[in-house]
């Protein structure tokens, strides 16, 4: 089994993943993140995207349940086994 890392907005809806870090492209956003929850080892599924352009996307966290925008999304390295 090999590991392919990418970023969160990019699985598709039901693929789970494991963050493997982030990315400092938005000032102050990985703070926000890690407050919220998000954190390296921590399992993740995108379980829904909205209609408009596919944002926010439902993304399933541990056993919580929380909204990002697809910006938000794209800053989380996750990798999953294929």
């Amino acid at each position: 089994m090999s590991k392919i890392a990418t970023s969160l907005d990019q699985l598709s809806n039901h693929q789970r993943a494991v963050i493997s870090g982030f990315l400092a492209a938005q000032s102050g956003l990985i703070e926000k993140l890690r407050e919220i929850g998000f954190a390296e080892g921590d399992e993740v599924e995108i379980l829904h995207r909205g209609l408009i352009g596919g944002s926010p996307l439902s993304v399933r966290l541990n056993r919580c349940i929380i909204a990002l925008r697809k910006t938000e999304a794209s800053q989380i390295q996750v990798v999953f086994v294929s």
